[in-house]
C-alpha cells in the first residue's frame, strides 16, 4: 500500500508544474506565434513600402511583412498563376481590375489608396536642356532624343503610350529614339546612369533617386489620375492580418511616409 502512494506522489509532482504553470506564460507562448503577410506592390513603391515594413513590426512584433516589388502587369500574372499573396497593390486600376473580374479580389477591402503624377525628369545637369513634354515631342519627331520608357504592359508604359497619343507621336516611327524598361524602377536607372537624355517615370521614384522633373503631365495627356488600387485577395491565406495591415495603410503614419516622397492619398 505504501509503494502504490509514493508512485501516486511521485505522479502528481510531475504534473503539477504544468497545472500550474502561469496564464500569462501560457499567453507568451501562444502571442509568439508569427503571422506572415505576402504583400505584391508596384515597383514604385519599393522605398516608402520598406520604410512602413519597419514601421509596422516594430508596433506589431508577431508579424511579418514579405514583399514582392514588380510592374504590376507582371504582379497581376503571378497571382493569375497561383503565386501566394495576401494584398495586392497596383500602379493602375487596369491591373487591379482584371483580377477582380476573375473574382480573385475581396471586394468589401478594394480601394483607391494613392494618387502618384507621371513626370518627364532628366539626369545630372540636364545635358539636353529638356524642358517640356512638349519640347520633348519635337524632339522626338526630330530624331534628336534618346528617351527611357516604360514597356507597354507596365502601367508607366501605358501612360506614356497616353501622352504619345495627346502628342501625336507614332511610337513605331520613333522606335530609334527610345529605350525600354519593364518597369519603372529600369527606366529610372537608366535616366539616372545618364545612359538617355531623360524618362518617363512617376514622380515618387525621381525624388527617391534625386532626379530633377522637368514637366508633370495632367490627367488629360495620361487619360485621367494616376490611381494606386490596394486589396486582400479572395486566396489570402492571412486575410484578417492583411485587412489590418491594408488599414494602417490608410491611415496617418502610413500616408505620412507616401507623401513624403511624393504620393497623394487617393482616399
Amino acid at each position: 500500500m505504501k509503494r502504490f502512494f509514493s508512485i501516486l506522489l511521485v505522479a502528481v509532482l510531475a504534473v503539477s508544474p504544468a497545472m500550474a504553470q502561469p496564464a500569462s506564460e501560457t499567453h507568451a507562448v501562444a502571442s509568439a506565434e508569427k503571422t506572415e503577410i505576402i504583400v505584391f506592390a508596384a515597383a514604385s513603391m519599393t522605398e516608402t513600402m520598406t520604410t512602413i515594413k519597419g514601421l509596422y513590426e516594430a508596433s506589431n512584433p508577431n508579424v511579418t511583412i514579405t514583399y514582392n516589388f514588380d510592374s504590376s502587369g507582371t504582379l497581376k500574372t503571378q497571382i493569375e498563376n497561383g503565386a501566394d499573396c495576401d494584398l495586392f497593390i497596383s500602379a493602375a486600376v487596369k491591373q487591379m481590375n482584371a483580377l477582380d473580374e476573375k473574382n480573385m479580389v475581396n471586394k468589401e477591402t478594394k480601394v483607391n489608396l494613392l494618387e502618384n503624377k507621371t513626370t518627364l525628369a532628366v539626369p545630372k545637369d540636364n545635358p539636353k536642356n529638356i524642358t517640356s513634354f512638349s519640347q520633348l515631342a519635337d524632339l522626338l519627331k526630330s530624331g534628336n532624343v534618346f528617351l527611357a520608357i516604360g514597356n507597354s504592359d507596365v502601367p508607366v508604359g501605358q501612360y506614356t503610350q497616353k501622352i504619345f497619343a495627346y502628342y501625336g507621336i507614332d511610337e513605331k516611327a520613333v522606335a530609334s529614339c527610345l529605350t525600354y524598361g519593364s518597369n519603372v524602377k529600369e527606366v529610372t536607372t537608366q535616366v539616372k546612369a545618364a545612359s538617355v537624355d531623360c524618362g518617363i517615370i512617376y514622380g515618387t521614384d525621381a525624388f527617391s533617386a534625386g532626379l530633377q522633373v522637368v514637366d508633370t503631365a495632367t490627367s488629360d495627356m495620361t487619360g485621367g489620375r494616376v490611381i494606386y488600387p490596394a486589396a486582400v485577395l479572395v486566396g489570402s491565406k492571412n486575410t484578417d492580418a492583411a485587412k489590418a495591415f491594408l488599414e494602417y495603410l490608410k491611415g496617418a503614419e502610413a500616408m505620412k511616409v507616401f507623401e513624403a516622397v511624393g504620393f497623394a492619398s487617393a482616399l
